[in-house]
């Protein structure tokens, strides 16, 4: 049976019902959020492709605030963990505690056991620290003491960093940021949203005003129907394409992984199914191209000494790659 007459899964909702609850929860946190809609449909769209979000931007733009704004926004279980030096693996995933009334251990789960998982600062964690959300992030599960733990779906790793202060941070590692579904800039707000900011948050906060839109079932429904969605051969082939140029690209020194080209198409899959759409565009793809695909590459000496990063190769690359004939329609 081809992709195209694969049936929705049973108790699944149809697109119309999922552009529905996305629409619901980019409604809810652009109440809180002035970084524009661009930014909070991708995120939504992350949120529908059971990825991980990193936002990476300057102290102070809202970065926080939208990880927050996301988790308030859906009647789900929440973990937040605030990233320091000290922080130890056990701190994210749990302990086993021995019980000497019941002479037994007893496993307490860390707040990784939560369908949305707010980590701030996370390049403040030592490298083992990070590399205990590794394999939260892939499998969606926790091995503590030689026994393995579900984690609850719909699971999602909303984590903040700042690039700039460099002082006390490690560097996130190539392993670590593959797992980041799509790397989000806040960036400044202009002038007009920033004095709305200061009108509406003079008295009180919005955030402390939201209330959830939607719950983890639904979003777990509308997970499953998103993956439904029809991505033609040629439009497979074009992020094949795509992912392939970064490897051979002599202004990068390491190309995006496949983990890339899975993540890239099962997005942009959930972007069309936000918009009602029962199909995938290139338009979608190349969209999705920098916050999918450019904190996953990494530069060569030269290029980081002419001045050029990651961002500014994939939307070469964007421009340069052709777009396959037959990937305009169904």
């Amino acid at each position: 049976m081809s992709e195209s007459t694969v049936a929705p899964p049973v108790g699944a909702p149809d697109l119309a019902e999922v552009s529905a609850v996305a629409q619901r929860v980019r409604e809810a946190v652009g109440r809180v959020v002035s970084g524009g809609d661009d930014l909070v449909r991708t995120a939504v769209a992350v949120l529908l492709a059971e990825g991980h979000l990193l936002i990476e931007d300057v102290p102070g733009v809202g970065k926080t605030t939208l990880a927050r704004a996301l988790a308030r926004a859906i009647d789900a279980t929440t973990g937040r963990v605030q990233f320091t030096p000290d922080l130890l693996p056990s701190d994210l995933t749990g302990v086993s505690i021995y019980r000497a009334e019941k002479h037994e251990f007893e496993f307490r789960p860390g707040p990784v056991f939560a369908n949305i998982v707010i980590g701030d600062e996370i390049n403040r964690a030592s490298p083992k620290t990070q590399s205990a959300l590794l394999e939260c992030m892939e499998e969606g599960r926790v091995t503590v003491d030689g026994t393995t733990y579900q984690l609850p779906r719909p699971f999602l790793v909303v984590a903040t960093q700042n690039p700039v202060e460099m002082e006390g941070t490690y560097p996130l590692p190539e392993a670590q940021r593959d797992r980041f579904t799509a790397r989000l800039t806040v960036g400044y707000p202009d002038a007009a949203a920033e004095q709305r900011m200061l009108d509406d948050r003079d008295a009180s906060d919005p955030l402390d005003a939201l209330s959830p839109v939607t719950d983890a079932a639904a979003v777990r429904r509308a997970a499953t129907a998103a993956r439904s969605v029809h991505a033609s051969p040629a439009v497979k082939r074009y992020v094949v394409d795509l992912v392939s140029a970064t490897r051979t690209d002599a202004a990068l020194r390491l190309g995006a992984s496949p983990r890339a080209s899975l993540q890239l198409l099962r997005v942009a899959k959930a972007v069309a199914a936000v918009e009602g759409r029962d199909h995938v565009l290139p338009d979608d793809v190349q969209n999705l191209a920098v916050p999918v695909l450019a904190h996953r590459v990494v530069t060569s000496t030269d290029a980081r000494l002419d001045g050029v990063d990651g961002e500014a190769v994939i939307r070469r690359l964007v421009a340069a790659v052709p777009v396959q004939p037959g990937t305009t329609t169904r």
